[in-house]
């Protein structure tokens, strides 16, 4: 069975991409489920997240990309049970020139994920904060995109252009590629601009707007020095708790749902 691949995307920085990556697929992973991550985004947080050191990452994302490396090469075990990732380093900044020469240059990654035996339930790609190419190959190997916004005033301007760079994928490249969902990020009920924002994308998006928010949290942002996840650092915390309510949630979304077969062209 393909597995469901989501490219987790918001063109924005600092919005809790990653963390949401990371702690989601350590929640998915706690739940029995196989998962993958693929670290797209050259600083490299995903893989430093997880604690494994620049030696232990000789070959990553790069490599699969640029140099033609398989994804069975590339892929390392992680300290969470269930879940493996495919690291990457620094040279990943370079592979946006380098990508422009090559053939199937938007094709790179779904081509490398179309010839590996995935004996998994999800794949969850990391992407870069920008709507670059490596983005758009995480969107064309995609069956869907997972967008993690924050709640501020100008979550929604920026969700649109997503929304149209989506809908350009899906025309020229991957016509099955949807929304998968919105999660609410840094989300502090206290605030009445966190609310306003919280409404507004709801009234927008509807059910694509899932019912967990995740809340600023001390402890979501101190696992990552730790090379830990926040599940592992203190899943008694709120942001902890979150991720799981929030795995719950997708998974009760996917069910019955399978990943479309990447050999097609």
């Amino acid at each position: 069975m393909q597995p469901r691949i989501m490219a987790v995307v918001n063109q924005k920085g600092g919005v809790g991409k990653t963390t949401t990556a990371v702690n989601l697929a350590t929640a998915l992973a706690a739940c029995g489920k196989k998962v993958l991550i693929v670290d797209l985004d050259p600083q490299g947080n995903a893989s430093t997240g997880l604690g494994l050191e620049s030696a232990q990452r000789a070959t990553g994302s790069y490599e699969v990309l640029v140099d033609g490396a398989s994804i069975a090469e590339a892929t390392q075990p992680t300290i969470v049970p269930n879940m493996s990732i495919v690291p990457t380093t620094p040279d990943l900044a370079g592979a946006e020139i380098e990508l422009i020469d090559l053939d199937r240059r938007e094709y790179r990654l779904k081509d490398a994920l179309a010839t590996a035996d995935l004996a998994y339930d999800f794949v969850l790609i990391d992407c870069p904060p920008s709507l670059s190419l490596l983005t758009l190959n995480a969107m064309v190997a995609a069956d869907c995109v997972l967008v993690p916004l924050q709640c501020e005033f100008y979550a929604l301007e920026g969700l649109s252009q997503l929304i149209k760079t989506v809908e350009r994928v899906r025309q020229h490249f991957n016509p099955v590629l949807e929304i998968q969902g919105v999660v609410l990020t840094m989300y502090d009920k206290r605030s009445s601009l966190n609310e306003q924002v919280a409404a507004d994308v709801r009234a927008h998006f509807g059910p694509k707007v899932y019912e967990t928010a995740i809340p600023r949290n001390v402890r979501i942002a101190e696992a990552p020095s730790y090379g830990k996840p926040a599940l592992l650092y203190d899943i008694r915390c709120a942001g902890s708790q979150a991720y799981i309510h929030l795995a719950s949630e997708l998974l009760r979304r996917e069910q019955g749902l399978q990943g479309r077969s990447l050999k097609v062209a």
